[in-house]
């Protein structure tokens, strides 16, 4: 394979948001994309990435491979590109070589690893929540419940959206209302709570796209997807967490 990249960003942001998820991952390389599918350690999260061949200034990819890598070793390499850089993948000799090119060549080379894990699949979900919103917006308010409590509670009532979250001495609503770049589509009224830590990871992919996808359900999965037409799709998967009283 051989893979050339002018719009660096596209991966290098995209490896930096899943490598606060997962430390090692497999990338299936097909003729249409590179795809990923990881589940954190903890089994609570899980991401789904795909890099569109359109994407790429030059894709030659002969038949589909597997390629493992550590994200910590190859997000250290990312941090050195330059905005004028454009890079080239290839693999070569079991290495994964990196060549980033402008007014000088600088080639990398990181060892492809082997990674014991089983395939993972999609679950089948099903939703009665839906928003799509800036990502901006979305990002925002999580980083105000991040203030409040380790917990952020999403409620949709009627056309709005509610990000919330409490302590024991404070509290703090957001509300987002569907309007002319707001969409709520909902039924009866929906409450779902779920990791702060993990949403501050997971709204990094608003580096990538500029609206998201919201949907989830009542003490149900939460379903977060950053998408940009013809470059790339990020998805993230987050288990919610359930009271006991």
């Amino acid at each position: 394979m051989k893979l050339a990249l002018a719009e660096t960003k596209l991966i290098r942001d995209s490896i930096s948001i899943i490598s606060d998820l997962v430390t090692e991952a497999r990338f299936k390389v097909t003729k249409n994309s590179i795809e990923l599918i990881a589940m954190d350690p903890a089994n609570v999260a899980m991401v789904i990435y795909r890099l569109l061949s359109s994407a790429f200034v030059t894709y030659d990819v002969k038949e589909d491979m597997t390629i493992a890598i550590n994200l910590n070793d190859l997000k250290s390499v990312f941090r050195r590109i330059k905005p004028e850089d454009t890079m080239t993948l290839e693999v070569a000799d079991g290495k994964f070589k990196i060549t980033l090119k402008s007014a000088q060549t600088r080639t990398f080379n990181l060892p492809l690893i082997d990674v014991e894990e089983k395939e993972q699949r999609v679950p089948d979900l099903s939703f009665s929540a839906k928003v799509t919103a800036p990502s901006s917006i979305f990002s925002d308010a999580i980083e105000d419940m991040d203030i409040i409590g380790e917990s952020v509670s999403l409620v949709i009532d009627k056309k709005t959206l509610h990000v919330m979250s409490a302590s024991e001495v404070s509290n703090a609503d957001v509300e987002i209302k569907a309007g002319a770049e707001i969409k709520i589509e909902a039924g009866d009224k929906l409450k779902a709570k779920y990791s702060i830590e993990y949403l501050k990871k997971m709204i990094q992919g608003a580096k990538l796209a500029d609206s998201v996808v919201i949907q989830f359900n009542k003490d149900y999965p939460l379903q977060l997807d950053y998408i940009a037409v013809d470059k790339l799709q990020m998805t993230f998967i987050l288990a919610p967490r359930v009271d006991n009283d």
